[in-house]
């Protein structure tokens, strides 16, 4: 991560603004596509909100025109209630449009992280398990965490655009005359007249406003080049104030351990001091970045004095009459005003830039591994055989082999044993056989042809599989269990009842439509981890695929429970070929082949009574190893 925010520093300034500049267009692209409301609203919202005040400064000067010449009472009562009018008008125009706008707004942050998302569930698998790829993602989170930097500020910079444009263009319209206007013959002040004259004026201005814009864009700057030791300081404040004390698994370790104290404080301590009075932030704040953002309020104040000083002399010179004063002053204020914001807008999307780069560089993260064309044949028979030939894996970035010249052919519709030590390449292998990943060496077959060739999504549709580190959803039992919101109810329960679930189905208050866990739901309920890989095995009973594959789904049960689940799924599987990983061995009894694998190879196969007599195999080390557990359990 510190990498990544090293290359954010690196590339501020190398860039182009042309290629920011397409970038914030790229995103806003994006945006638009998510929701074209948004983008209408502002744009109607900020040309009034623009405008409005030039409506009203106009009809003030016509006021006070008529106020300081022919004073007519029914002049003055026409331009008061048109003015009156006018003003409610637009307040309410102005009104409406900003409830739209947020009502807008509010739809769009609720899915603003929706891009990122949708692209990790697209991912490759291989993809998605590097960690560079993690990296880079909680870069992007962490960013827009700290600053909303990133997608988010694309958001917010549209408006400011828009507004900035419009009044601009407003300004430009109300203030023409200003400039065009010429003092009389006579006047002291004729001098003002020359073209020389109004461009020296017109360039001053404009330049007070370029380096005001100038002073913020370089102090903002200077903060975004420290955004390693920002950001760093509210991942501290976001693991302790929000993760950590609110984590109910951690609760009694944080307790026992007085990990609050010894642990939890000296993080809070170290979050503290990056935001400290006396830290490096504190200090640039108080330095540079401080006197830069001064220097921009100050030329701000500054272009506000030309401006009336100017108006002022053309009016004193006799150019115009004092109702048009209050007209240019507040239009040529407006202007600049518009120019300032204009400039200020750029210079943060130039500021931006390097964190789009940074999110765009995740989504446009290729997918390597090849999809495939041909169709996986759907067969009654579930005929589908799988073989692995000299099979070798070594994980991306690694130059370790999990896997080593593997070779093994799956029978239909029998029971695999897959077993070893730790590390030895059992999960690596169904990965593989999943096609998580593709082998770095030799083939896998499917019905004699090669996994890759077919498409991917039907490949993976015969395998129902159980992970270690399965995951289940805040949402109701019944779709936890059917992967879908719409779902055969009858089939569900069922499912439940054979995977061990049916006590604890009945004592649910909802039945199936009872939420997991309190996360979206307050009358969700908590399950224990025995009970979750229950519920994780009626999924796979569910999908109802040829394949079935258990990768140590019973590690939170003890050895009574397991041997009655893996008893009752023996007879649920029928005809589907099933696969068990498991460092106990209990599930090998009852199976017709066991592979055994250790450092990524597979030492021995056969049956478990004939791997048992082999006294110098690695499996009767490890089932006496065992043994008595599966004694004290067989006298019970």
């Amino acid at each position: 991560m510190a990498q990544t925010s090293s290359k954010n520093k690196d590339e501020q300034g190398k860039q182009s603004f042309a290629h920011y500049w397409k970038q914030n267009l790229r995103a806003w692209k994006m945006w638009y596509r998510q929701s074209p409301g948004y983008f209408a609203s502002t744009m109607l919202s900020s040309a009034c909100g623009a405008l409005a005040p030039y409506g009203t400064i106009w009809l003030s000067a016509r006021i006070i025109s008529e106020l300081s010449g022919g004073r007519d009472p029914q002049r003055l009562a026409f331009w008061a209630v048109l003015t009156v009018g006018a003003t409610a008008l637009l307040a309410l125009a102005n009104g409406a449009l900003k409830r739209w706008l947020g009502y807008e707004k509010s739809r769009l942050m609720a899915v603003r992280f929706k891009p990122l998302a949708d692209k990790m569930l697209t991912l490759d698998y291989a993809e998605i398990d590097r960690q560079e790829v993690q990296d880079l993602y909680s870069q992007i989170r962490q960013n827009d965490n700290w600053g909303g930097y990133g997608l988010y500020q694309t958001l917010e910079l549209f408006p400011n655009f828009c507004k900035a444009a419009v009044q601009v263009a407003g300004g430009i319209g109300f203030t023409l005359t200003l400039f065009l206007t010429d003092l009389p013959a006579g006047s002291p002040l004729a001098f003002l007249n020359s073209p020389l004259a109004l461009f020296a004026v017109l360039a001053f201005m404009v330049l007070v406003v370029a380096l005001s814009a100038l002073c913020d864009n370089k102090a903002t700057l200077m903060l975004t080049k420290r955004v390693s030791e920002f950001t760093f300081g509210n991942r501290l404040f976001n693991f302790y104030g929000f993760r950590l004390t609110r984590d109910r698994k951690a609760a009694g370790d944080l307790r026992m351990y007085r990990q609050i104290k010894n642990v939890g404080e000296p993080l809070m301590d170290n979050g503290i001091q990056i935001y400290h009075p006396g830290s490096s932030m504190a200090k640039l704040s108080k330095g540079r970045v401080g006197v830069l953002f001064g220097l921009c309020q100050s030329l701000t104040a500054v272009m506000t004095c030309a401006v009336y000083l100017f108006v002022c002399l053309k009016s004193w010179g006799g150019a115009f009459d004092v109702g048009l004063v209050t007209q240019y002053v507040g239009s040529a204020t407006q202007l600049f005003g518009g120019i300032s914001q204009l400039l200020l807008t750029l210079s943060q999307v130039r500021v931006n830039g390097s964190f789009l780069d940074t999110t765009f560089r995740f989504l446009d993260l290729p997918n390597h591994m090849y999809q495939g064309t041909l169709t996986t044949e759907k067969r009654a028979d579930r005929n589908y055989q799988v073989e692995f030939k000299d099979v070798s894996f070594r994980y991306p970035g690694s130059d370790r082999w999990a896997l080593r010249h593997v070779n093994l052919k799956f029978h239909i519709g029998s029971r695999l044993a897959v077993v070893g030590p730790n590390g030895s390449g059992k999960t690596t292998f169904i990965k593989l056989l999943c096609r998580l990943y593709d082998p770095t060496e030799g083939e896998i077959l499917l019905n004699g042809i090669d996994i890759r060739k077919y498409r991917y999504q039907d490949y993976i549709g015969i395998f129902s599989v159980v992970f270690q580190d399965f995951h289940l959803l805040a949402m109701p039992l019944g779709e936890n269990v059917a992967g879908a919101a719409e779902y055969d109810r009858d089939r569900a329960a069922r499912c439940l009842v054979d995977a061990g679930f049916e006590a604890r189905l009945d004592a649910m208050p909802k039945g199936l439509d009872t939420s997991l866990y309190k996360d979206l739901d307050k009358d969700g309920v908590e399950i224990s981890g025995g009970e979750a890989q229950k519920i994780a095995i009626a999924r796979a009973l569910y999908k109802d695929a040829p394949f079935i594959v258990l990768d140590e789904p019973t590690a939170a049960l003890d050895p009574i429970a397991e041997a009655e689940i893996y008893a009752r799924f023996d007879a649920i599987a029928g005809d589907k070929t099933t696969v068990y990983i498991s460092h106990r061995l209990s599930s090998c009894k009852f199976c017709d082949e066991i592979a055994v694998f250790d450092q990524g190879a597979i030492v021995q196969t056969g049956s478990h009574d004939a791997l048992l007599a082999d006294e110098t195999g690695l499996y009767h080390k490890l089932w006496h190893a065992q043994a008595q557990y599966y004694v004290t359990k067989d006298r019970r």
